[in-house]
């Protein structure tokens, strides 16, 4: 598509960026890259960025609102923030109240799949495979570090432990021996008062990206392959450096577990309620898959995994950036036709 587009297909869409979360840099990586496909495929595009102090801004013009008003000028809202403040509810909450279109999941389902402990819980009531996982509060382990211990041991090793409500792999430590737990909770709570711990999955990494609201497109399942081979695992440095990981695609993995990957991710998309796109996150050792997580807004630039599966799928980045505006629109249209 180009400028030339039938000017009734042309929205005026606010692409946020930043955030108040340790995703800063992150999330404006994905919006600049977000705001320049949507300008390639014909709309007008105001780029906001939200301040690490929370203020939002466009053009150095610190903007605000009034709930129920809308946003004057604006047809459609792409929140493309990570993490906490962003991808969490919160400002998907102030959308609702603006009464305004928005690109992806909303409130609630957009909360639960942030927190990892209340997403697991989720697919364990819809019977859904995942890796075995423990949680941990700051409260916990203040008042009774050696019980905490000694449930996690459970799990055996080696161990995961992670800030329940972090993205980007943020506060994450690979625990192999005993003595590396203490000082790897002590890290997570550094970031998050809920911290999940989750024992060690065989296999390999394979993602799958999700597409639409309530009967979503699947992508190929693709494979993470990390530089550092098997020693290595998937953290921040190894999804954010340049040649630190590959992703193979299709997933070199069986007819089975490629449709199984699919079938799963389908499921756990619509049983989290959420809409527009998520990317789901597997485990798969031969034809066994076992959930893992779903990012309700992934990395974004056209490199970034969800947008390459669905290139390798037979859909193009503005292509992508199109159909995700019009299921916003859709999904609002829709949501209207109720009183509540």
């Amino acid at each position: 598509m180009s400028d030339d587009r039938d000017l009734t297909d042309r929205r005026r869409i606010a692409v946020l960026g930043g955030g108040r979360s340790s995703e800063h840099e992150v999330s404006l990586a994905s919006a600049a890259s977000v705001a320049a496909g949507l300008r390639e495929t014909g709309h007008e595009v105001l780029e906001v960025e939200v301040g690490r102090d929370g203020v939002w801004r466009a053009d150095d013009t610190e903007l605000s609102f009034s709930p129920g008003r809308g946003w004057p000028g604006i047809d459609v809202v792409f929140p493309v923030l990570h993490g906490p403040f962003g991808e969490d509810g919160t400002v998907q909450g102030l959308l609702e109240l603006l009464m305004v279109p928005y690109v992806g999941a909303g409130v609630l389902a957009s909360a639960a799949c942030m927190d990892k402990i209340v997403f697991k819980e989720l697919m364990a009531s819809a019977g859904i495979p995942q890796v075995d996982y423990r949680a941990v509060t700051a409260r916990d382990w203040e008042l009774d570090p050696s019980g905490v211990l000694r449930g996690l041991a459970e799990l055996g090793l080696p161990v995961f432990v992670k800030p329940a409500r972090l993205g980007s792999s943020v506060g994450i430590g690979r625990v192999l021996e005993a003595g590396e737990l203490r000082p790897a909770l002590t890290e997570a709570f550094i970031h998050d008062p809920l911290v999940i711990v989750e024992a060690s999955a065989t296999g390999i990494e394979v993602e799958c990206s999700v597409l639409g609201n309530d009967e979503p497109l699947v992508s190929v399942p693709g494979e993470i392959m990390l530089a550092a081979g098997e020693t290595g695992w998937y953290d921040y440095e190894a999804k954010y450096t340049p040649g630190a990981m590959d992703l193979v695609v299709p997933a070199r993995i069986s007819d089975a577990a490629r449709e199984r990957v699919r079938s799963l991710a389908s499921e756990a998309f619509i049983r989290s309620g959420c809409t527009g796109l998520a990317r789901a996150d597997f485990f798969v050792d031969g034809d066994r898959v076992l959930v893992n997580e779903l990012n309700t807004m992934p990395g974004f630039t056209q490199t970034s995994v969800y947008g390459a599966l669905f290139a390798a799928s037979g859909v193009p980045y503005t292509e992508l950036l199109d159909q995700l505006v019009q299921f916003a629109l859709d999904r609002h249209e829709r949501q209207r036709a109720y009183t509540f």
